[in-house]
């Protein structure tokens, strides 16, 4: 995995910063099961992309990390239980917003169809590699 093009001066310091903060939510979503992991390793992946060819290489190879993120670069596959986490975690929020806040129709209908979006693009992906060999 190349770097997509290396950002240099402030604004890789900027690319490299935010990587970190993904990598720490992704840690912290390893941890939680409210919160998902991979979606914010993919994101820091990207971000070391313009920023670290040695963090991103780092990242990208991890013992635990990495295998998702590979199958993701590879093959845009997504486990059930990443789908189910994200998209159960959507549902819940949408669902809070509604019930517990005085989020008004002009908030929900556009949050609600983003998330309907992010949930649709989620569910769309396949959940396993295609074996090798196989016709598909």
């Amino acid at each position: 995995m190349s770097p997509v093009s290396a950002a240099t001066g402030p604004q890789r310091w900027i690319y490299m910063g935010i990587g970190w903060l993904f990598f720490g939510l992704g840690l912290i979503g390893a941890f939680l099961p409210v919160l998902p992991t991979t979606p914010f390793m993919i994101l820091a992946l990207w971000c070391f992309s313009k920023s670290s060819p040695r963090f991103q290489h780092w990242l990208y190879e991890h013992r635990v990390f990495g295998p998702p993120l590979r199958r993701w670069h590879e093959h845009r596959v997504i486990a059930p239980g990443a789908k189910m986490a994200s998209v159960g975690a959507m549902a819940a929020s949408f669902a809070y917003l509604v019930f517990f806040t005085q989020a008004t129709w002009p908030v929900l209908l556009p949050t609600g169809g983003l998330m309907l979006f992010g949930a649709c693009y989620i569910l769309t992906k396949p959940s396993r590699a295609p074996q090798a060999g196989l016709k598909t």
